[in-house]
């Protein structure tokens, strides 16, 4: 699919200053921000087109050669390597100050990922056997997953009361430290987890009864899979946010379905065609005769 014009991404025109750029990525980074829009694929690629597009206008000779030759000048690509292939925790590293506080108002972050610890759960795979009748017109499946499911006692926070947290005092919120070093080259800033916290920036004094402070627990779901017709042995769907929930009401990992086809006992599959083999006799065959075979439906 064809690169949209930068200047179009971020809604800003080409006559836009340096300060009007980056108030428009933030805007931008800001509403499609993954920890605002969880399993929202869409949304993250908006993130991530934005973020090319302020990696080229924030910089005045890439800023330049685009506006003389287009995508094309970029050599085919943008910041990264080009949204395809961008990689999210090069972003956050890169651009996090940009927003000066996380989406969440949380000061000194980058948002979820940059500031704060954010979890997420394991994807589950299971398997779903189909018969060919169920494949030629789609089904409907409720199956039950044994999975970790978020805790009702504590709402996933992992804590036992809505006073059972404080703000840590070692990052003051943010789940990181920042620290200035004097180098031959500068001052050199750092960035890393804050080891009070481990990054979440909340600290549980009261653990949740349940769960012991983990936010979640071992359970089942019944789940309702609308399956398409036609699929084929071995194809994967995919449904967000039915995998394992994530510690501390974090982010709930995906359910993977892998397809499995069931044989016919007379029946074959040939791609979108079903085939039966039929045995005639020389008569038969060189006369002609009325038979009846058999098919999905009987």
């Amino acid at each position: 699919m064809a690169k949209r014009d930068y200047y179009e991404v971020l809604e800003v025109e080409k006559s836009a200053s340096e300060d009007e750029i980056k108030k428009a990525y933030r805007r931008q980074a800001i509403k499609f921000h993954p920890d605002k829009n969880p399993g929202d694929h869409t949304a993250e690629d908006k993130f991530k087109e934005a973020a090319e597009a302020y990696e080229v206008l924030s910089n005045a000779d890439k800023r330049a050669k685009y506006d003389r030759f287009g995508h094309q000048g970029m050599g085919g690509n943008g910041g990264f390597g080009g949204g395809g292939g961008m990689n999210m925790e090069d972003i956050f590293s890169n651009f996090g100050d940009v927003f000066g506080f996380d989406i969440f108002g949380n000061r000194g972050g980058g948002g979820g990922r940059g500031g704060r610890q954010t979890y997420r759960g394991s994807n589950l795979r299971i398997k779903v056997n189909m018969k060919l009748d169920e494949i030629a017109k789609g089904a409907e499946k409720k199956i039950k997953v044994k999975k970790d499911i978020s805790c009702e006692h504590c709402g996933g926070s992992g804590a036992e009361n809505k006073n059972a947290t404080k703000t840590c005092t070692t990052c003051n919120g943010s789940g990181q430290i920042r620290r200035i070093a004097n180098t031959p080259l500068g001052q050199m800033y750092t960035t890393t987890t804050c080891n009070t916290c481990h990054g979440e920036g909340q600290i549980i004094t009261d653990k949740c009864k349940i769960c012991h402070g983990d936010g979640r627990v071992k359970g089942e779901e019944v789940i309702t899979l609308n399956i398409p017709a036609g699929v084929t042995d071995g194809v994967q769907l995919s449904m967000s946010g039915k995998g394992n929930a994530a510690p501390k009401g974090g982010v709930p990992g995906d359910l993977i379905i892998v397809i499995e086809e069931e044989g016919h006992p007379l029946l074959k599959r040939d791609g979108a065609n079903i085939v039966f083999e039929l045995n005639v006799n020389f008569a038969d065959a060189a006369l002609g005769t009325s038979l009846e075979v058999p098919t999905i439906d009987g």
